[in-house]
């Protein structure tokens, strides 16, 4: 269960740190101004689609310190992990010997588009 007086002391601080307004912290994220107002009093506590506009919006914002106050904010860029990487695996061959093979990857975008990978 989220603490609601924690939660309402991150959101602070996230709003703080971007230097924004109740009222611009909930224009960004898209929320009513009343939604900010009624969470950081108390009254309400918050929706996962709340919750995940705010991480949405803010990219520096991690679910877990959200939530929990677990974890750090702002959030740590592990881009180099990424980079170390080796090459990524081939999706197209079968590694569990089923004999089934990928054909087609299809990846849909949130603005309606899409891209099509075959092998």
């Amino acid at each position: 269960m989220i603490n609601s007086t924690d939660f309402a002391n991150r959101i602070k601080k996230v709003m703080d740190f971007h230097q924004l307004s109740a009222s611009l912290f909930a224009d960004k994220i898209g929320v009513q101004r009343s939604s900010i107002s009624h969470i950081l009093s108390g009254r309400n506590k918050p929706s996962l689609d709340f919750i995940l506009k705010i991480t949405t919006t803010f990219k520096n914002v991690d679910i877990h310190w959200l939530l929990n106050g677990k974890g750090n904010f702002p959030k740590e860029n592990n881009t180099s992990t990424l980079k170390a990487s080796p090459t990524p695996p081939n999706l197209f061959q079968d590694s569990s010997n089923t004999g089934k093979q990928i054909q087609r990857i299809v990846v849909f975008y949130n603005d309606g588009t899409f891209d099509e990978y075959r092998k």
